[in-house]
Order: C-alpha cells, then sequence, then structure tokens
C-alpha cells in the first residue's frame, strides 16, 4: 500500500507535502526549515533557536501582539521548534481558518523583522532559558552527554547556545544568517488533516518571498571518522543534588538506516517502556530509581544511543551495576520469542495510534521530506517493524552498545563516586581524566 500524501515542488525548490484526513474538521500546517545547531560554526552556535525566537517578534505585516492575538482568536495553537538539524514553526487550527494561519505563519517565516530592541528583549530571554536549563540536571546532563558522545564536533553542542555565543548576536548578522538559512530549497510546507492539496501549492506559489532567491544551507560537516571505535569520553558537573543524574551514551544509526526499525524494537525491549528490562530491574524490582529509560536519536550520517538514570548516592553503584547486567545479559542471550512479539506489537501500536493526530501526521510528512526519506505508509511501517527478528536486535546492541563505544556524563556532588560506579559498565570509562 501506498502512502496518500501528495508532494509538489516548486520551480523556487519550495516543497509542499500534504495528507488529508476527510473525518476531521482541523488541519495541522507546518514550515520545516534545514538549519540546526549542527549546522552552526562555533561563533554563531544557538543561532537557529534564536531566530526561531525571533519569528514571534513581529513581522512587516504583523506585529508580536496581533501574531498572538490572530492564533488565540482562532482557537489555534502555534508553536516552533529547533533541533540539531532543522528548525520548524507548526500550527492547528479549523480547517475554515487554514489560509489565515498559512499567511501570517508565512510572514513570521520570510519576512521577520529582527530589531534591534526586539533582538535585545529576546536575547534576554533566551539567556534566562539557557539558565533555567542549567539548573535542571535532567536537561543539562544529555547536553553534556552529547559532548561526551561527539566532542569537538557540532552535533555535541547544545541546540539552545551559550550565553557568550546569544550575546554576540546582532540584528544585522541575524538577518544575513535568516537570508542564508531560510532558502527556497531548504523549505518544507507541510499539512495534514482537513486540507486540500492544490489549494495549499497555490497559497505557496501566491506568498510573497517564497520565489527569493538563495543557497541551501550548508550540509552538516560529517561525525568523525573513528566515532564508532575512538576512546570513551567522560563528562562530570559538581553539584549539590539530591540525585546523581547519569546517561550513557554512543554513536548510533543514521536516519536513513533501514535498521532503524529494529531500533525502536530493541528501546522497547531495553528501556523504553514500563514492561523493558531496565525499568522492571532497576525500579520496579530493586526500587533504586524513579525515572530510567532508554532512547535514539537519528542524523544525517550518524546518530545517538543512550540510557539515563537518576538515583541518590547510595544507589549509584548497585544502579549501574544492574545496568551493566542487563545489557550484558541482551548481549549475550539475547531475546525471547513472546518479547519480542511484544515490543513489535507496542512499537507498532504506539506508532498508529501516534499517527491518529494530525500534527503527529503533519510533522511526519514534514521532517522526512526535509531529510530526504520516503514517506512510508502507516501498513508499510507496520510491515517494516514485523520484519525485525531477534536476531536483527541483538546485533544492535552488541554494535552499538558495546563496552568500548560508550561514553558517560554525570551531574551530581561527587565525581569520585561517578566513576567509580561506571565501572561495571567499562573499566576505562572509571579512568577516563
Amino acid at each position: 500500500m501506498t502512502s496518500g500524501h501528495r508532494l509538489t515542488t516548486l520551480e523556487s525548490g519550495v516543497r509542499v507535502v500534504t495528507e488529508e484526513m476527510p473525518s476531521v474538521r482541523s488541519a495541522a500546517l507546518g514550515f520545516f526549515v534545514g538549519t540546526g545547531s549542527s549546522m552552526e560554526d562555533e561563533p554563531a552556535a544557538g543561532w537557529s533557536h534564536l531566530l526561531e525566537h525571533m519569528l514571534f517578534r513581529g513581522t512587516d505585516s504583523y506585529a508580536s501582539l496581533e501574531i498572538d492575538q490572530i492564533f488565540d482568536g482562532m482557537g489555534a495553537e502555534l508553536n516552533a521548534g529547533t533541533g540539531k538539524e532543522s528548525t520548524s514553526v507548526y500550527s492547528r487550527v479549523l480547517d475554515v481558518h487554514l489560509e489565515r494561519a498559512f499567511d501570517v505563519m508565512a510572514d513570521m517565516v520570510w519576512r521577520p523583522l529582527i530589531a534591534p530592541d526586539e533582538l535585545e528583549a529576546e536575547g534576554r530571554i533566551v539567556v534566562e532559558e539557557i539558565a533555567m536549563y542549567e539548573d535542571d540536571p535532567t536537561d543539562r546532563v544529555f547536553d553534556i552527554l552529547g559532548e561526551a558522545v561527539f566532542p569537538g564536533h557540532p552535533l555535541g553542542r547544545p541546540v539552545i547556545g551559550t550565553r557568550e555565543s546569544v550575546g554576540t548576536a546582532d540584528a544585522d548578522g541575524l538577518r544575513a544568517f535568516h537570508t542564508e538559512r531560510y532558502a527556497p530549497g531548504d523549505l518544507v510546507v507541510a499539512a495534514a488533516g482537513s486540507v486540500d492539496h492544490s489549494t495549499l501549492v497555490r497559497l505557496v506559489k501566491a506568498a510573497q518571498g517564497f520565489d527569493r532567491s538563495g543557497r541551501r544551507a550548508p550540509a552538516p560537516p560529517p561525525p568523525p571518522e573513528d566515532a564508532g571505535s575512538r576512546a570513551a569520553h567522560v563528562r562530570f558537573i559538581a553539584k549539590d543534588t539530591e540525585q546523581y543524574h547519569l546517561a550513557l551514551g554512543a554513536p548510533g544509526i543514521a536516519r536513513d538506516d533501514e535498521r532503524r526499525y529494529a531500533m525502536r524494537v530493541l528501546d522497547t525491549v531495553l528501556g523504553g517502556t514500563s514492561s523493558s528490562r531496565l525499568f522492571q530491574e532497576v525500579r520496579e524490582r530493586r526500587g533504586l530509581a524513579y525515572s530510567i529509560f532508554s532512547f535514539h536519536q537519528s542524523f544525517a550520517g550518524t546518530g545517538q544511543v543512550g540510557i539515563y538514570l537518576g538515583t541518590r548516592p547510595d544507589n549509584i553503584a548497585v544502579g549501574m551495576r544492574v545496568v551493566a547486567e542487563e545489557l550484558e545479559r541482551l548481549r549475550q542471550d539475547g531475546i525471547a520469542a513472546d518479547e519480542l512479539v511484544r515490543a513489535k506489537e507496542h512499537a507498532q501500536g504506539r506508532l498508529v495510534l501516534a499517527l491518529e493526530s494530525t500534527s503527529a501526521r503533519m510533522s511526519r510528512l514534514g521532517g522526512a521530506v526535509l531529510a530526504g526519506l520516503p514517506v512510508l505508509s502507516v501498513d508499510e511501517l507496520i510491515d517494516r517493524i514485523d520484519a525485525v527478528t531477534a536476531e536483527d536486535v541483538v546485533d544492535l546492541v552488541r554494535e552499538l552498545y558495546a563496552p568500548e563505544r560508550i561514553s558517560a556524563a554525570g551531574i551530581g556532588p561527587q565525581e569520585d563516586a561517578f566513576r567509580t560506579a561506571l565501572q561495571p559498565i567499562a573499566p576505562a570509562l572509571a579512568e577516563v581524566a
């Protein structure tokens, strides 16, 4: 079965992709731009995120407050997000308001004012956001894990930037950054729900600015060639916290790797559900943590896998020992047939349930087209997951979670206790300076 989406590439390079859902009266609309933190040089670190904020600060046609009032008046949602490789602006509206929403969002994306006084005010807000992240170890530990897994590489930098890089942004520089990065060839307009493809194409063609010249954003530099075999890295921040926040990670698989379906199943088995091995062994059976989970992210050419554990100082050593034992048990013994079936059915169920949302379908369309991935139908996705074997899963965990590949990050009271606790995961981690 093929996907029910329609895709049109305009002469300007803008791609328009839609999926009609006749049973709903709402439409989810998104603008996906191919710029994120992995494409920034160090002096401009965080500028993609700062620019995302500035899109809401007004245009020639709409003041900032007016944008808020328009979407509030439509009973609509308007938000945005920046990641390692993309920036998105998205909304969900009643179908009768789709054209109005498109007009305002297109103006925000293509013609933000970026006035000096507004930039100064928004810069202070972003600095407060950075301070908020730095105060929250459950967020910050993932940023320092990125530094450990991808040392010296843009993928290892936080999306949000730093006080210094945000503070150096001036209006002229950020306007130039916008002109360079928000190029038509790097834009996807996606919609799902009660939407007509031809109508959206017409709106995009008629919108002022979509036909402007501009080069595509520079591709992210490749990750280090030795990312899969390099020595382990450890990062630690001493902080007077009630818990240690520990994250283990390693380079993962790229977003176009066919093993991404087996990766979904592996995460489900390892630490992605309440019946997963780590959740059951660490939390339910031993009471060593409230929060423990595994995760994965995929990028162009590489990815990242990881495990998070938050636990009190007297539990840190035994908690890491249990994690090490579960990884080794999975590497050595594999998974049982019933566990595999349960994990695949969970992955399929979560996928189908999520895609009943217009917003989720829109995000899937925009993200896939921007990344150059095929837009598969729900049935095709289910089939790909169903084809995953136990051997596929075990091969992945043996490759990706090999002890010599694992790096670690931690936030807590004492670095020595943190490093000692890493000994069962990989002896080298306890020794790395």
